[in-house]
Order: C-alpha cells, then structure tokens, then sequence
C-alpha cells in the first residue's frame, strides 16, 4: 500500500493548521515552509481541503487558512479522502465491488478486511492526537516492531 506525496503532505499541513489555529489563519506560504510542501502543489491540496468542508480560507491582509472545525473532530481518514479519494482502492474499484473466481475467490475477504484495517488505523487518528504526540494505544500497539517508535 502507496501513501502518496498529495496525502502525505495534506496531513502534514492539516496537522500544521492544527497545531497554530490559536493564531489565526495562516498563509499557504507559511505552510508550505514550515512542513517543506512545494507552495504550488500545496496550494491545490488546500482548495481539495476546503471543497471537503476539512479548512476554511479568508482573503485580505489577514488571511489564510484554518481548519473548518476542532482537530478533535477531524481524522486522518478525513484528509486523506479528500485528496485521493477513499482509502483502498484494487484496479480503481473498492474491494466491496469486486468478485473473483474459483482459487482467488477467498481474495476479495482478504482486500476488504485491508480496507477496514486501514480505516479503523486512520479513522482513530485525529489531527489532535497527532499534534498532541498521542496516538490512541491500538494504534501505537500496531508500532511495537517499528523501531523509530520504540524509542518514543
């Protein structure tokens, strides 16, 4: 399984977003600077943002982006689907829409149950938690055999 760089980096500023919201909106520049995000990609992640409902953006002298609502209510999953669509994808279907035959029938049971362990890791993972530096304990559960975070 790929995360790719627009989902990365749309976590990456959402968590940015989240970490500064006392401040007030905060430029695409700053942003794309703070979290080293190429300013022209990310200007198109954050209009996938705001399309979404996940940040809201003000013009003028002050202006900038913000999230839309309280980290605490917004997931990983929530970013990543905003920018790529839903989160498991086999040959551009969801795994619920698929069928095999014969010996790779039990196959579909296989990407479904990967589907819902990817949602139930990134649905349990608010912006919140990640600028708290808390992940939820079956989430760091899954990270014992990770070496960078047995260290954490």
């Amino acid at each position: 399984m790929r995360i790719s760089a627009r989902a990365d980096y749309a976590v990456r500023a959402a968590a940015e977003l989240a970490a500064t919201d006392h401040d007030g909106p905060v430029r695409a520049e700053a942003l794309a600077r703070a979290q080293d995000i190429p300013h022209r990609f990310l200007e198109g992640i954050l209009s996938d943002l705001r399309r979404d409902g996940l940040v809201t953006s003000h013009r003028g002298a002050g202006g900038g982006y913000r999230l839309a609502r309280a980290a605490e209510s917004i997931t990983i999953a929530d970013v990543v689907r905003a920018v790529d669509g839903p989160l498991v994808f086999v040959r551009g279907n969801r795994p619920s829409d698929l069928e095999f035959q014969g010996p790779a029938a039990p196959l579909l049971h296989v990407w479904v149950a990967l589907r819902a362990n990817v949602r139930a890791v990134l649905e349990a993972v608010s912006l919140a938690d990640l600028v708290a530096g808390t992940l939820p304990d079956d989430v760091r559960a899954l990270t014992q055999g990770d070496s960078a975070w047995a260290n954490s």
